[in-house]
């Protein structure tokens, strides 16, 4: 039975010599392209008619209306992010990623150089097959065997440069925003100042690997094909003039860029918006792995409270949002991939059936490459004719497959721009909390109304203050307003001196927000207001009252911040650190955890008790000018707690503390009251011994407490009064 090709080779020569059979295949031919066109012709009326509909919604809905324009300003607002990002990537053209894309590349049109010669190979193999050579089958199959080593290699290393490239950006991205996250404390104030990036962990660990990873992987998957096209082009029409078909190369290539120009503008028509749907998945992804970190975090909290049913509610809500929209975007894909299947492996077949048919059927007096006719061949030029066949067949089927590439990739930027947009905005809010430009959500009912606050709110829009670095060690307050993070006004306008010596006890009602005033000076909030004069930073330090222990040994949780280098460039020894514990009352732990070279989990190693004094030591290693203490003696015995507390005045260290004790007075020379209204008293601590602090205070206590009530009532009175006048 007479193969297909052979066939179509009689047929070729059927209508080569027969006009009206010609005339039937140009009648043909002309048919595939008056159906391409309108296919063109449809897919564009339905952008048009998604268009008008969109201008029909927005006269209805303003909402709808910022959708859309949204939709239409995705591309250039990509472009912008992108490019700033990719500046990131590559910092110049001599950076290391540059290198990295150069060899990516070469390689790359190496790998399309071999695809045109295993065409060309194919097509010989065939043609022996064809006129019955068994050594000229041979040979070219043992050239076959041999391109094979070369072949293999380079595709794996077209893999291997796609995984290093990847590697490369997301490191030099990671290492920019570890930088900047870590600067000017932007890990404090976007997770407490602001309320933009709520899993800020996501952003600078998954995003940006997948952004990475995508844009890699786009490079590899665009320049190849783009590649293939531009050299089997120029391969095939190389080819077709050799072959005196140079003059019907022209409606070929016509049909093909109509085809896929039709592909293009259909699925551009069908197309679902990927981008802002992966971005959407990977904020729920975010917000579940957030929920499952809580659990974590407050696992014996909950475990008290026995509050697994609640916790176990809110992470079966999220993963059910998570589970809607990732079924959404399978939904949205499965049309979306038939019309792309249907498009790219059926029409596209079709047509470059047409494509490779038109110049054997069209060839006038066709030529083999030593120059002879092909009718003067022994078998009438039918092997030539199917070398030609199939070398044009194989190199249109990888154009085919590099075009369909292209179009696919589509859904791949789409994708990048979800990546792209979540990793810009994480750098914006960066750069943007450095400035001190913050913006919270406010919190709201379950109606969407505000909710109503106790303290007084604080325009946290604009931020004057003044912050100077003083050099006799004073810090002085010159009204200055002390505002949390959500515009509650702790005090309405601070103005206090305090000097070295002055050992400050911060007193007030529970949760007006006592320790506002070390978040002032530790930098973590924003002066909104008036002057602030204090020492600098490393002649502070701060403990507060849940201490953190570090990752590393046993020494690395006593001189914290500061490195084992650090420790000997500063002259101090282990034997010092052991004196510092044992001020502290914690000289067994060394030998009990086996060192100071030991290593383990501290946070659950230590007790409560043994991780607030290990905090308290770090203060004699460090042995700042002032020392803010936040509640940071609540688990220690009140007999160890004044040991330490005279220590530390013993060493000359100013004492500023927040606490609820009363055996601490004692320590102090002055008090800071907050009323939990907005104001403050600054007065110094009378009597000698604890009883009488004591007793004087509650003398003053009921006194004010005595005059708040006269004042109530003689403004009742007054009321009363101009009621009755009325």
């Amino acid at each position: 039975m007479p193969s297909v090709q052979s066939k179509l080779m009689n047929l070729a020569a059927e209508i080569a010599v027969d006009p009206e059979k010609r005339r039937r295949a140009g009648l043909y031919a002309l048919a595939t392209v008056t159906t391409t066109l309108a296919a063109t012709f449809y897919a564009g009326r339905i952008s048009a008619g998604k268009v008008s509909r969109s201008r029909t919604s927005s006269e209805e809905s303003f909402a709808s209306t910022g959708k859309k324009m949204m939709r239409k300003m995705i591309d250039p607002l990509f472009l912008k992010q992108f490019r700033v990002l990719l500046k990131i990537m590559i910092p110049s053209l001599f950076s290391k990623e540059v290198g990295i894309i150069a060899i990516h590349s070469l390689i790359l049109i190496c790998r399309t150089f071999l695809t045109i010669y295993v065409a060309a190979l194919e097509g010989k193999m065939v043609k022996c097959i064809v006129q019955k050579d068994l050594k000229a089958f041979f040979w070219q199959l043992l050239k076959w065997e041999a391109i094979a080593l070369p072949a293999t290699f380079v595709n794996s290393m077209i893999r291997f440069f796609e995984s290093h490239l990847g590697l490369a950006l997301r490191s030099r991205l990671t290492e920019h925003a570890y930088k900047e996250y870590f600067s000017d404390q932007t890990y404090y104030q976007v997770s407490n100042l602001d309320s933009r990036l709520l899993n800020a962990d996501q952003c600078l660990t998954e995003d940006i690997t997948m952004f990475s990873q995508s844009v890699a992987h786009l490079y590899s998957h665009l320049t190849k094909p783009v590649l293939d096209i531009a050299l089997i082009t120029l391969t095939l029409v190389s080819y077709a003039r050799r072959r005196g078909s140079g003059k019907s190369i022209l409606f070929p290539m016509f049909l093909g860029a109509a085809v896929v120009s039709a592909t293009a503008r259909i699925l551009k028509a069908v197309s679902p918006r990927f981008g802002s749907m992966v971005a959407e998945e990977a904020n729920r992804k975010g917000h579940l792995r957030y929920l499952h970190s809580r659990i974590i975090t407050n696992s014996e909290e909950i475990a008290f409270y026995n509050g697994h049913d609640a916790e176990n509610k809110q992470l079966n809500g999220a993963y059910q949002k998570l589970k809607e929209q990732m079924s959404l975007i399978y939904k949205k894909r499965v049309f979306y991939i038939m019309m792309e299947q249907f498009l790219m492996k059926y029409v596209w077949s079709g047509a470059g059936m047409t494509m490779i048919a038109l110049p054997i059927l069209t060839a006038v007096n066709p030529t083999t490459a030593s120059g002879r006719l092909l009718e003067d061949e022994p078998d009438g030029g039918v092997s030539e004719r199917t070398r030609g066949f199939t070398m044009a067949k194989n190199l249109l089927v990888n154009s085919a497959d590099a075009a369909e590439r292209l179009m696919t990739s589509y859904k791949e930027v789409v994708e990048l721009a979800g990546y792209t947009s979540r990793v810009y905005e994480m750098f914006n809010v960066f750069r943007e909390v450095k400035k001190g430009l913050y913006q919270r959500t406010e919190p709201e009912n379950a109606d969407g109304t505000k909710i109503r606050r106790r303290l007084e709110r604080f325009d946290t829009s604009k931020i004057t203050g003044v912050i100077k670095y003083s050099d006799d060690g004073s810090i002085v307050l010159n009204e200055v307003p002390i505002v949390t993070p959500n515009g509650d006004t702790v005090v309405r306008s601070m103005s206090i001196h305090l000097v070295p010596g002055m050992h400050c006890l911060i007193t007030g009602p529970n949760g007006c927000g006592k320790s506002s005033l070390f978040r002032i000076l530790g930098g973590l909030w924003p002066v909104y207001r008036g002057e602030l004069h204090m020492p600098k930073k490393e002649k502070m330090y701060l403990i507060p009252q849940r201490p953190y222990m570090t990752l590393g040994t046993l020494r690395d949780q006593v001189i914290y911040p500061h490195t084992a280098w650090q420790m000997k460039r500063r002259g101090v020894k282990d034997d010092d650190l052991g004196a510092i514990l044992a001020k502290v009352h914690l000289s067994h732990i060394v030998e009990r955890e086996g060192g100071w070279d030991a290593k383990s989990d501290w946070m659950d190693v230590l007790s409560g008790g043994e991780k607030q004094r290990m905090g308290l030591a770090r203060i004699f290693y460090h042995m700042p000018q002032y020392a803010l203490l936040d509640e940071c003696t609540s688990a220690v015995s009140i007999d160890v707690e004044g040991d330490i507390y005279q220590a530390i005045k013993d060493a000359g260290i100013t004492l500023l503390t927040v606490t609820h004790r009363p055996s601490l007075w004692k320590f102090h020379t002055h008090l800071l009251r907050y009323d939990g209204e907005g104001g403050y008293e600054m007065s110094e601590m009378l009597g000698d011994t604890e009883e009488e602090r004591l007793s004087l205070n509650d003398e003053r206590t009921k006194l004010e407490d005595r005059l708040k009530t006269i004042n109530k009532l003689l403004g009742d009175d007054e009321e009363y009064i101009s009621s009755n006048d009325e």
